[in-house]
């Protein structure tokens, strides 16, 4: 098993091309969630390394010829990227475990996933078209194209890193923007690495910018600045709401990725042993500090008994430990402030009257941060724990008689990121994930993510999408040109008889 290093990474933030430390020497450290020692010193950026940064970004955009450069050249940067993220996967896995917490098995297939993302990105680059109409009239031609919506600030959280910024930047880049990153204070590690690989990449100074710090004021400088011309941001649903007011000052297009509360629904004809995998799978990837978390669990009412005490069983088998650990399946709890608020949640639910079945307790004698896994039944669609997103390895377990019952539970929260549908039944299974109002609808799976597929939610989980062939379209303007053709005869010319 590996073990933390014996002194702490040293980063610099990136500006213009360049590594540079914060304006006035500030740092700030990160201790390892799973063994309580300091594993990163970052420099400390405020609003004057932020301003120097969009500057950087603006000029990059308005004067460099990123913007200008083909396709075909924006896709080679790009796919030499992907090949760097691969080249350095192994040091990359080891700072995000480090970061966040999360076990080093995971963090090194989420580099493999991030790298894929960028090759599929480096291929739209080829293929961003607009229209054209040759239908209104002989003397007129439309032509409709896309144009890089110009200098995008970036806002990551800390629970996938590298992966949610390769789910936006990739695609910036390949529209022709510049960008500002500001990835979480908990976490910037893999995106200040990710400076030096751009260069190294081909990707000319000033077009990716990268600052660490806190989000005051870093981050809501960037959403409130008027050189910002879109901020696209993932994190939680109440701090998005604050970017879209500070978003106001120029009416900057924002693209949110947020919350969720996502149901997994079991039918009684369905695959059991898959979907009891895929439950257990939904609750504890990450230590369900996901967006995409299967947090609650909807089973048909004659399967309920059964399944649960099934599912009771199986996550008994749930590695808890050491991230380092090849064989750790949940980490550690990102901080003390996360982790104290998945055991009030816990406390909550059974005052609420849910019973809590398994886990629901903090593991002592370790200097890190684990909890156990938890599964609560007898919960009620109103109770908090089957409302509000834990961010943590709690599951509720809800019962359902029919689809229809199914359905309304599954949207009976704010949010609409994602769920899934288990049966064997296809007419069934296509008529819920109609019903179910989600950005994401798996049938008989979860948590596949293909960069292929579009990712964004429904109601409170966000506005716009990531992924998919549209993805690049979402960091771009619309422009219409119309061309006369011929003579054009004045308004004020009256036509001779």
């Amino acid at each position: 098993m590996n073990t933390p290093p014996e002194k702490p990474f040293q980063y610099q933030l990136w500006i213009n091309g360049k590594e540079e430390p914060s304006k006035f020497g500030k740092t700030f450290h990160r201790r390892s969630p799973a063994h309580d020692v300091v594993v990163g010193v970052y420099p400390l950026a405020g609003n004057e390394e932020t301003d120097l940064a969009v500057a950087a970004a603006r000029r990059a955009f308005d004067e460099g010829p990123w913007p200008k450069r083909s396709g075909a050249e924006r896709a080679s940067c790009l796919s030499k990227l992907a090949s760097l993220i691969r080249e350095h996967a192994d040091e990359l896995a080891l700072i995000e475990t480090l970061e966040s917490g999360k076990p080093i098995a995971q963090a090194r297939n989420e580099m493999e996933w991030a790298a894929g993302i960028w090759d599929y990105a480096a291929a739209s680059c080829r293929n961003l078209a607009g229209d054209t109409y040759n239908s209104l009239g002989e003397q007129m031609l439309g032509l409709v194209v896309r144009e890089p919506i110009g200098v995008v600030g970036m806002i990551t959280p800390w629970n996938f890193p590298l992966l949610i910024i390769s789910q936006k930047l990739p695609f910036a880049l390949a529209a022709g923007c510049a960008c500002v990153l500001k990835p979480s204070e908990l976490t910037p590690g893999t995106t200040l690495r990710l400076g030096p690989l751009l260069a190294e990449a081909g990707v000319p100074d000033g077009v990716v910018n990268i600052l660490s710090g806190y989000g005051d004021p870093v981050g809501m400088r960037l959403s409130a600045h008027l050189d910002i011309d879109m901020l696209s941001f993932t994190g939680s649903t109440e701090v998005g709401k604050s970017v879209v007011a500070a978003s106001r000052s120029n009416l900057k297009k924002v693209g949110l990725e947020l919350g969720g509360k996502n149901p997994q629904i079991i039918f009684a004809d369905a695959d059991l042993k898959a979907a009891l995998d895929a439950v257990v799978f939904g609750i504890c990837f990450n230590m369900g500090e996901c967006c995409n978390s299967g947090s609650r669990l909807l089973i048909e009412r004659s399967i309920y008994d059964d399944f649960t005490q099934r599912l009771i069983s199986l996550i008994r088998e749930v590695k808890v430990g050491d991230p380092l650990d090849e064989n750790t399946q949940i980490g550690a709890i990102v901080n003390d402030e996360q982790l104290d608020k998945i055991l009030r949640y816990v406390d909550d639910g059974q005052r609420a009257g849910a019973t809590l079945r398994i886990g629901g307790h903090q593991l002592k004698g370790t200097a890190g941060r684990f909890v156990e896994p938890t599964i609560f039944s007898d919960v009620r669609a109103d109770m908090a724990i089957a409302r509000e997103e834990i961010f943590g390895p709690v599951l509720s377990v809800l019962p359902f008689d029919h689809a229809d019952e199914a359905i309304a539970i599954a949207n009976s929260t704010a949010y609409g990121l994602s769920a899934a549908v288990w049966t064997r039944d296809l007419d069934r299974a296509f008529a819920v994930s109609r019903g179910v109002r989600a950005g994401t609808v798996w049938i008989n799976t979860f948590m596949e993510g293909p960069a292929e597929l579009p990712f964004g939610g429904y109601k409170q989980s966000g506005l716009g999408r990531e992924l998919g062939r549209s993805a690049i379209e979402e960091f771009t303007d619309l422009k219409t040109i119309q061309v006369h053709f011929g003579p054009r005869t004045g308004w004020w010319v009256k036509p001779r008889p």
